[in-house]
């Protein structure tokens, strides 16, 4: 199970009932953060998760609404006692822009590893998340991101004792250890089915439509993009200042053919979103608003009730 949070909505300056940019996802005990807008830690607060388990903060880009956040959010985890290293991921120019936050947060009880993304894409494997990071078409280096858990093919008790491997060795081997019993070795592959389909989210803001972004978003669970304007007259500024309109938004997730969609990272002056929900629903039916707080629970396939 994968929880999902949409933590703040906003885009530029935050509002009265809508914190910036920031998703947080947990799974498995460890907890990752796509963007940590102003406000991040309230959210945080709000919902009722904790920051002490959060592993990954990945940054899309480095505008302030993105990252103005950070100081604060580290160190009210230096608050919790947390001593674990912190990964933070981002594009070129990483250490550079956190070290400078970092002037009013310069002393921390935990290591900060810095995972700067070099070209159009990269791919990581942090604390059971896959995590592809894949650049989009703002006026500054921009990335979206791709968030999987994988599945592992189904046991087999059938296969394990008809090749005799004795019944102390099925855990192991059903969490991908290799081991050596009586000078034979004991891979996975020997009790496994094939792989089964995983999780998928991906989040992408700050950019124009692209083709890249309908690649890496194929099949998703829950795409979350952004939707800057749904007004319709607003097609313009929003290809002026790289960014999306809601029916832009649905067409992306058409043509990715993912499950649903959340709108996010919304104007300041768009102050009722679901009011334009119309045009794109007919384009994507499956079109949700995003809002401050808004969560799922996605369940590996055949989990779901």
């Amino acid at each position: 199970m994968l929880d999902v949070c949409l933590l703040g909505c906003g885009g530029m300056m935050p509002l009265p009932r809508r914190w910036l940019t920031a998703l947080m996802a947990r799974y498995n005990g460890s907890s990752l953060l796509i963007d940590c807008g102003e406000g991040t830690q309230v959210a945080v607060k709000e919902k009722g998760w904790s920051f002490k388990p959060v592993d990954v903060i990945c940054f899309t880009h480095y505008h302030g609404d993105h990252i103005s956040g950070l100081p604060g959010f580290l160190l009210t985890m230096g608050n919790a006692d947390r001593r674990e290293p912190l990964t933070l991921v981002g594009p070129k120019g990483l250490e550079r822009v956190v070290g400078a936050l970092r002037v009013i947060a310069p002393e921390l009880p935990f290591p900060i590893e810095y995972r700067e993304i070099a070209g159009a894409e990269e791919e990581l494997e942090l604390h059971g998340y896959h995590i592809r990071a894949f650049r989009v078409n703002h006026n500054v280096l921009c990335y979206g991101y791709t968030l999987e858990i994988p599945r592992q093919g189904k046991f087999s008790v059938e296969r394990a004792r008809a090749m005799e491997i004795p019944q102390r060795f099925w855990n192991p081997l059903q969490k991908g250890e290799t081991l050596e019993y009586e000078g034979r070795l004991l891979t996975p592959d020997m009790v496994l089915g094939p792989p089964r389909k995983g999780i998928k989210v991906t989040y992408t803001t700050d950019t124009r439509p692209t083709e890249y972004i309908v690649r890496h978003g194929m099949d998703s669970d829950l795409f979350i993009c952004e939707g800057m304007y749904g007004e319709p007259d607003k097609e313009a500024k929003a290809k002026e200042y790289k960014h999306m309109t809601f029916r832009e938004a649905a067409r992306l997730a058409r043509d990715a053919k993912v499950r649903q969609l959340w709108l996010t990272h919304y104007s300041p002056s768009l102050v009722r979103p679901e009011e334009f929900l119309d045009d794109a629903r007919k384009i994507f039916p499956a079109t949700y608003p995003g809002k401050d707080g808004k969560s799922i629970e996605l369940l590996f396939e055949n989990d779901e009730s």
